[in-house]
């Protein structure tokens, strides 16, 4: 009997390490974000509307959970579209940096305002999954 009970401690074990070893978001899936960003070009002072399009070569960043110190950034292609691959289940934010019409910069809006970032979210719920994110409307 003793080995018996052995055995099932042996086993009852490795199912809490298997158990205690569940992978967070991240990279390391066969799971991909995917999405586009769509730009609104003004003048300095927002006042004139030049164009409206899907914006090629912009900077897109990944959050993994709220962790802000851990994620990656692409770049959007010709197209304005994105994609990050290779990714776990879990919670995501994708942000683009967008420039702060509303005039909370030295109280008016100009050339010169901060950047903002404007977030979505997205999660991953199964391998293999493909989440499209709506588009993210940035002002250049």
């Amino acid at each position: 009997m003793p080995v018996m009970l052995r055995l099932v401690g042996i086993a009852i074990g490795f199912s809490l390490l298997f158990y205690g070893c569940e992978k967070s978001a991240g990279e390391g899936g066969t799971s991909r974000i995917v999405g586009k960003v769509y730009a609104h070009k003004y003048n300095a002072s927002f006042t004139y509307k030049f164009g409206s399009y899907y914006e090629p070569d912009e900077k897109v960043f990944l959050v993994y959970d709220d962790d802000i110190t851990a994620g990656e950034d692409v770049d959007t292609n010709y197209d304005g579209t994105y994609e990050f691959k290779y990714l776990r289940k879990g919670k995501y934010k994708i942000y683009v940096y967008s420039k702060d019409s509303t005039g909370a910069y030295q109280l008016k809006a100009n050339v010169n305002a901060p950047e903002i970032p404007v977030i979505r979210n997205a999660e991953i719920t199964k391998k293999g999954q493909t989440v499209i994110v709506p588009d993210i409307e940035i002002i250049k």
